[in-house]
């Protein structure tokens, strides 16, 4: 055997990713060749099962359709896609972060090909509460109503947010007396902290919640995150502040999840080594950006570590940065990156090759800053097909630390339930990761994809906007908390919920998102820095660690209604069939020309009313899957898609005029590889394995680059 590596992806390697370690290039290839050899073809079987129950469900149900509960399930038992005995076991996984252990916060997911975003999410540890207030629409503009705001800085709305931020501080920081819109002064050293008004002087009602000072900050904690007022006076702020306080800095995006798979579009050597540029950049603290903002250069750095005198006169420092996590791809990718023999080999292995070597900069101690201060590196693995494929990446990371000479188990799992016999075997999913396993987290889009595609010749499936009401939804997100909290995840492991898909609407992600760590979530995502701030508000409020406690006794969801298909049950009217057409058809040609014409995995597209949604592949995999399947049972016509994918084709052209380089399609569909590949996507998604949406997009992403 005989690798072929890209001259892009050698050059990293062994220029970059090996010049501080003790690993020379002729091992490190060595091993990539020796895991290929060991990993490749038992990934093939694997994929070869999945292909294998798909046929069997696609026959069953092209006799049967949906059948009974009954007899479904029977089904899938026949089959071991269900598996009978599903019981938690408690993990027993050692030397985790209190990031991901012990303190419940949001959590962002950044494309690791943008290295501009990537150290926004690794430095959003912390954000300013009157920045998040100011600029969004999560504080009403109220008194600024009817004009825009004065360029600079706004008073009045300076003045609105003061205001509430001074509310916000006596909800989760009450004094022992009175407001802190009373306040004229505030100070903390080691004697405490105190208020001053014009009524006396008053501490916090609660003593403990003062953790620390420094001569221009007071420190507050609350359900394990952290406040800092900001005592600067001399500022714009601090001067219009009636007690001097320039800013309130929340404890934000507590963990961060640097993105290779599904907001990513990495397609060759190329674009796999830029990808891991940033990764190793991130582990040796030495990543910068630079870039235009207004008519100005700006540097982005990593960020140093805070430091404070704690509420006990010892000094306390405290992270300035977010505990990363790095997202490897699944085990159905390959990757021109390397050749074997002429055949790409497994992307998966690569990844976790690649990023656990660059993980050691951190391990041993050679970065400027530190990620893990237990020794461990986290790796998020998606779309795997129940406990059987979790074992082997349990095998490949062990393989992986044996080669590196990483302590046994240093790579930590967390589990991504998005596929469905992911979930209907969730139980001994995590079992088979006990000793690794440090998150499960659900993910609406990819699971509904999924759903959709295993049940694909059941009957037509609902419309996208009421899979949100199914009963198989619903017991999912319940079962993912439940069979968490039975495998002993409290105090050890993340229990996780999906994405804020509306970066502008941040009103509406406050009185939505709340609910998640109500619901026992520990870390749920969000898609930037100012959404975690405001997110942070929801843990601040809400004790995870109590509300786990009290979930842990509630009878589980009935993992039986998981079986519940999503299919149509009355008959839409033309009008609804055609507005679900015409948004997934937008959403689907918004995405695609801007990963296949400009290589952009992760965008805000804006849907048919101009509101922005946040796109990756896991919503085009729902959008696609939803008009395949319309599409094979005669919701919808061939002639109608085609029809209404050229009519839209102009409308994403108009709502991406002003952007630069964008390849416009209208003008000439049949040569528009973005076009091409929206329509294939519909067209062969009954036949796409699993309904993945990475061959289509990857081959014309491919020539569209050439």
């Amino acid at each position: 055997m005989a690798l072929q590596v890209d001259p892009h992806l050698e050059e990293f390697v062994e220029g970059e990713l090996l010049a501080g370690l003790d690993l020379t290039p002729e091992a490190f290839w060595s091993a990539l060749e020796d895991l290929q050899a060991r990993f490749a073809p038992r990934i093939g079987e694997l994929l070869a099962r999945r292909d294998a129950l798909q046929e069997q469900l696609d026959t069953w149900h092209s006799t049967h359709g949906a059948g009974t509960a009954e007899e479904y399930a029977a089904l899938l038992t026949e089959l071991g896609y269900l598996l009978p005995a599903d019981e938690p076991v408690s993990i027993t996984t050692e030397n985790v972060d209190a990031e991901i252990a012990e303190i419940p916060g949001p959590q962002l997911v950044v494309p690791a090909t943008v290295p501009r975003y990537a150290l926004n999410a690794a430095n959003a540890r912390w954000g300013s509460l009157y920045d998040a207030f100011y600029g969004t629409d999560a504080l009403p503009r109220d008194s600024v109503s009817g004009r825009e705001l004065a360029k600079g800085y706004d008073e009045e709305r300076g003045a609105q947010v003061i205001a509430a931020a001074d509310e916000l501080l006596d909800e989760l920081f009450p004094l022992a007396q009175g407001s802190h819109a009373d306040v004229t002064r505030y100070t903390g050293d080691a004697k405490g902290f105190v208020a001053y008004t014009g009524a006396g002087e008053s501490g916090l009602a609660d003593s403990g919640q003062y953790a620390g000072f420094t001569e221009t900050a007071i420190l507050l904690r609350r359900n394990g995150l952290h406040v800092e007022l900001t005592l600067d006076p001399s500022t714009t702020v601090g001067k219009q502040h009636h007690a001097g306080v320039s800013d309130v800095v929340l404890e934000s995006a507590v963990t961060a999840i640097v993105d290779l798979e599904d907001s990513v579009a990495t397609v060759d050597g190329e674009d796999k080594a830029a990808a891991y540029r940033t990764w190793l950049g991130l582990m040796t603290g030495e990543l910068v950006a630079e870039f235009q903002k207004g008519g100005r250069t700006v540097t982005r750095r990593v960020a140093g570590d805070r430091e404070y005198t704690g509420a006990d006169g010892a000094p306390l420092t405290l992270p300035g940065r977010s505990l990363l996590l790095v997202r490897n791809v699944g085990h159905h990718m390959t990757t021109n990156a390397v050749l074997v023999d002429g055949a790409e080999i497994a992307e998966g292995v690569l990844d976790a090759l690649v990023t656990a070597a660059a993980a050691q900069y951190d391990l041993q101690g050679k970065g400027a800053w530190s990620n893990s201060r237990t020794g461990s590196m986290y790796i998020v693995k998606p779309k795997q097909h129940g406990p059987d494929e979790v074992a082997l990446t349990v095998e490949l990371f062990a393989a992986v630390e044996e080669k590196l000479g990483l302590p046994a188990r240093t790579l930590k799992i967390g589990i991504m339930d998005e596929e469905k016999r992911t979930s209907v075997n969730l139980a001994s999913a995590i079992a088979a990761a006990a000793d690794r396993v440090i998150f499960v987290n659900t993910g609406f889009l990819d699971r509904t994809g999924d759903e959709i595609h295993t049940c694909f010749l059941a009957g037509p499936v609902v419309r996208k906007g009421d899979m949100k009401t199914t009963t198989w939804l619903t017991t999912y997100e319940d079962r993912n908390v439940d069979v968490a909290l039975a495998s002993g995840f409290a105090h050890t492991a993340q229990i996780g919920k999906g994405m804020w898909a509306k970066p502008a609407a941040m009103a509406d992600m406050l009185e939505q998102k709340g609910t998640q760590p109500k619901q026992g979530a520990n870390c749920a995502w969000v898609p930037s820095p100012t959404a975690a701030t405001l997110h942070a508000l929801h843990y601040l409020r809400t004790d995870v660690h109590a509300v786990q406690a009290e979930l842990a006794s509630r009878t589980p969801a009935d993992r039986a209604d998981l079986l519940a298909l999503p299919l149509l049950a009355e008959q839409l009217t033309p009008e609804q069939i055609t507005h679900e057409l015409e948004t997934s058809a937008q959403s689907i040609l918004g995405y695609v020309v801007r990963w296949v014409g400009l290589g952009i995995g992760c965008s805000t597209v804006p849907d048919l009313e101009g509101v922005g949604l946040m796109e990756d592949r896991a919503t085009l995999r729902i959008s696609a899957q939803l008009l395949a399947n319309w599409l094979h049972h005669g919701v919808i016509d061939e002639a109608t898609v085609r029809e209404t994918f050229a009519r839209l084709a102009t409308l994403v052209d108009e709502q991406n005029a002003g952007e630069a380089g964008y390849p416009p399609m209208a003008k000439d569909l049949e040569g528009s590889e973005s076009f091409q590949a929206a329509l294939e996507l519909v067209f062969t998604g009954r036949s796409e394995p699993n309904g993945y949406t990475e061959r289509v997009l990857t081959t014309w992403r491919q020539k569209a680059k050439a």
